[in-house]
Parts: structure tokens; sequence; C-alpha cells
């Protein structure tokens, strides 16, 4: 939906789309629920989600126009599309496949310059577009300095490529590189690493051009995870003259130990224990008492860490997206007030357009957190973040 001048919506990522029939069918059956319960009158925004292999299918068989045609018809917006997962998000495991391939490849570009080409041509005249992307790998040995200039060399034939789009076709379009736990780009200082070292300084004509086209989607579940204030991510993102082309609504698990009894603990560690499942990661990140971060790649990892000796440890904050309008359930807590703070930061923005809920894990929920009774309950529970966002927007 459109609140003055911002768009609002949910990532369509949520549900299955890896062919372009399946795509269809799952917006038929979800998103077109969705706008009746929640914009029955007016156009709803929707973040598009369309693998390597749908946006490949649709531009080989010429069905960019129909689609757009129906879109239209149906009074779906997709003001933002999702390029982070390039292939199957909804296999049986996706964990680290979820992070290829890089952007030192190939193909990740030309995957986003497909992406590039249909939002033009799928959304009205006037309105400009958002597309979110991987921060360039998850982080490990193979990252090194000629990694990190491929990458770069990648964004900026990207970062070209959207330049020629805007002149031919009048449609601005840029690509927003999304910090997350545990890759390379993971916080607001790595983001401004990355372009101050690897980005900017060739020519002012790329500084302008990177400026312009390549920003950064500010996903507020990372950054709680990784205990960065959301006002102070994005002050630095601003300060270093970076702009924020999107904002990605989520929420992230909070386990606050220290205001716990030692029984509240256990039940805390039981309730997080049904987290635990097998399709995505959930870096978690544990706070000692007295102050120090340690990262864990996934959740059974750090509960390892906590059932060893849990009484070492103050706080843990886990990446897995919860509904954003939860604030606590049982004995643990959402991150929720850094929702309320980051739209508060970002209330002055005048030319951040774009916010999305992005509560992707719907389907992997423990089963008294997914609205399943419901009849859709998919559509119900994406439904009632839409509306709880939509009245703080």
């Amino acid at each position: 939906m459109k609140k003055e001048n911002k768009w609002i919506g949910y990532c369509t990522n949520v549900h299955a789309g890896f062919d372009l029939d399946v795509t269809k069918a799952n917006l038929e059956k979800y998103a077109l629920s969705v706008k009746q319960k929640c914009s029955p009158d007016e156009a709803m925004g929707i973040g598009l989600w369309l693998s390597a292999n749908a946006v490949g299918e649709m531009i080989r068989e010429n069905q960019v126009r129909e689609f757009a045609g129906w879109l239209e018809a149906n009074q779906l917006v997709p003001f933002t599309f999702n390029g982070f997962p390039h292939g199957n998000f909804h296999q049986d495991v996706v964990k680290h496949l979820v992070y290829l391939p890089t952007w030192a490849d190939d193909s990740r570009r030309e995957y986003s310059e497909q992406l590039a080409d249909v939002i033009d041509q799928l959304l009205p005249p006037g309105m400009e577009g958002s597309i979110s992307t991987l921060p360039l790998a998850w982080q490990d040995e193979k990252v090194d300095d000629e990694f990190l200039r491929k990458s770069a060399n990648q964004l900026i034939l990207l970062a070209r490529h959207l330049e020629e789009l805007e002149k031919t076709r009048n449609r601005l379009v840029y690509f927003c590189i999304e910090p997350e736990p545990g890759c390379v780009l993971q916080t607001s200082q790595t983001c401004v690493d990355f372009f101050q070292k690897y980005l900017f300084g060739q020519s002012i004509q790329v500084d302008d051009l990177v400026r312009r086209y390549i920003r950064v989607c500010h996903d507020v579940c990372h950054s709680a995870v990784m205990f960065e204030e959301q006002s102070e991510f994005i002050r630095n993102i601003y300060d270093a003259g970076i702009k924020i082309g999107k904002v990605q609504v989520s929420s992230a698990i909070h386990m606050n130990l220290h205001a716990m009894s030692e029984g509240q603990r256990m039940a805390a560690m039981e309730q997080l224990r049904d987290f635990k499942e097998p399709r995505y990661l959930h870096q978690t990140v544990l706070q000692t008492n007295d102050d120090e971060l340690e990262f864990y790649e996934d959740l059974p990892l750090a509960m390892d860490k906590l059932d060893g000796d849990i009484s070492r440890y103050s706080e843990a904050r886990v990446h897995f997206h919860v509904p954003i309008f939860l604030k606590r359930f049982g004995e643990l807590e959402t991150s929720q007030t850094e929702i309320l703070q980051c739209l508060e930061a970002t209330q002055s923005i005048d030319d951040l357009l774009h916010f999305e809920a992005e509560t992707y894990a719907w389907g992997v929920l423990p089963e008294d957190l997914r609205c399943s009774g419901e009849d859709n309950g998919l559509a119900v529970g994406i439904s009632e973040e839409i509306q709880w966002l939509a009245n703080l927007a």
C-alpha cells in the first residue's frame, strides 16, 4: 500500500517461486488474499522475488508484458525486488547456498541485470524501483583483496547498466546491498569500508554513478543481531555519502538472560530449541557478562555454548525472522523495539521510499507462532504484519 510518498509491502520470498508457474500461483493464492484484507480498494505494494530460473523463463518466453498486465489488473505494484536469493529458496536445505553465486561471479551480475530490466517493465511510468542484493558473499577464507576488487568491478558494471536503463527508458532503478551477520558486509562500518576502498575514488564519474545506483538495504533484524543501534547504522551510512534505498522491516529473537531467574532461563532455552530447523542459517550472537560479543553461524552451535555454561552470558540474539507485530512470546522477546527506532530514525529521509516486511520464515516457525489454524493462514499472518507496519510508518 502507499502511505503519503512511501510504499509499504511484503516480500514474496515467503512463498515458493522457483519457476514462473509456481510464482504466479502463489501470488494468486497469497498476495491477492493479503490485498483483499489490507488494501481492497487501492493498489498494494509487494516486494517481488523472482529466482534466476523464473526471471530467465519470463524473458525467454516473452511473458514479461503478460505478467505486467496481470499485476496491473490485480492492483499489485512490485515497487521493490528481492534479488538476494538466486536459486531455490524453499528447497529442504538452503543454509550457505543462499550466498551463491557471489558478487565476484558474472552470473550474479547477469541475474541482477535481468531483474533490473524486468522491474522496469513491471512498474508504472515514472516510478523508481529498488532491488536488494547479496552482501558480496559469506565470509570465508576465499574472500581476499582480489575477490573484493572483482566484486566491486561487477557492481560498477551493473551501475553502468542501470545508468543506460535510465537514459533509454527514463526509469531509475537502484541496487541495495543488504548487510547480513556472517557475510563479508555485516555492519554499517564494513559497508562503508567497502564503498570507500573499492567503489569510491576511481573517478568523479564513477563516484557519482555508484552513489546513484548502488545503495544499501537496511534489514532491521540483521543490525539488531549484530548489536548495532538503528540510528548509528543509518547515520554511518549517510555520513559516508551512501544512500539507503530500502528498509526490510524484520524482527529477531532476543533472549535477555540477565533479567531472568534460573527457572525462566531454563524455560527460555526450551522455547529456543523449537527454532532449531534445518532449512536456513540462523546466525546467533551471544553477549557475555563482560559485554564481549561471540558470533556463531547457526543456532545449534550457539545453543551448545549456552548449554555448556549459560551463566557466562547476558543476552542472545538470533537471526530468525519472527512476526514483526510480536513484542514477546513466552520467555523470549523480539527486536520489535528496534523496528520502532528505525522508523523514527528514517522519518526525515525524504528519498527513502520503500519499506518491505520480510518475515520469510513463516513456514519454519514453531507451530504455535504460525496462523496455521486459519483459512489461508500465511496470508492472515502477512496481513497482520502489513497492517501493523502501516499504522506506524
